[in-house]
């Protein structure tokens, strides 16, 4: 391979790593092409799972800052550049090696911090994003309906009250 198209794979892996919410690097020996089409597909619309050569990568990952991803580059590594929501991609890549042993999680990076694989295991057991915002809403909705409540409370007793007394006076009368 000619030293411009090196320039060109590392140049295109730097901008992957920089433009990535996250970063999942597994293990990917044993698995068949049909299987890593099936991991791509499971992957699509949340990340794009890419095969490189571990030397261009480890360049890649320093010039990306991403220094403590060269260690985890070595053997047959692929890399899941996660573009949209970091837990489903985890969920896809955890479920399918919980399908496939032959798929190892090593290590990852998200915002620039690194993530081991119990990290990454972690991150697939999250909520997704709609379900945490839809709880949030229910917390703050509950939080303004007692507040509603409570600040109605002394008007509707102060009603109570003066129909009692009015019940009292035409009894009286």
């Amino acid at each position: 391979m000619a030293r411009p198209d090196k320039e060109a794979a590392v140049a295109e892996l730097v901008e992957l790593f920089r433009s990535s919410g996250a970063v999942v690097l597994t293990e990917y020996r044993g698995l068949s092409v049909a299987q890593i089409t099936q991991l791509r597909r499971a992957l699509a619309g949340n990340a794009q799972y890419t095969v490189a050569k571990n030397t261009l990568a480890k360049i890649a990952a320093k010039e990306a800052g991403l220094d403590f991803l060269a260690e985890n580059l070595n053997g047959p590594t692929a890399i899941a550049f996660v573009n949209g929501e970091v837990v489903d991609a985890a969920k896809a890549l955890r479920d399918f090696a919980k399908e496939n042993p032959a798929l190892v999680l090593k290590a990852g990076a998200m915002e620039g911090a690194a993530l081991s694989a119990d990290d990454v295991k972690k991150l697939a057991d999250l909520e997704s994003r709609e379900v945490l915002l839809a709880k949030t809403a229910g917390v703050l909705k509950a939080g303004l309906s007692k507040a509603a409540f409570l600040f109605a409370a002394p008007a509707s007793k102060a009603v109570r009250t003066i129909d009692a007394l009015r019940e009292k006076q035409e009894k009286a009368a």
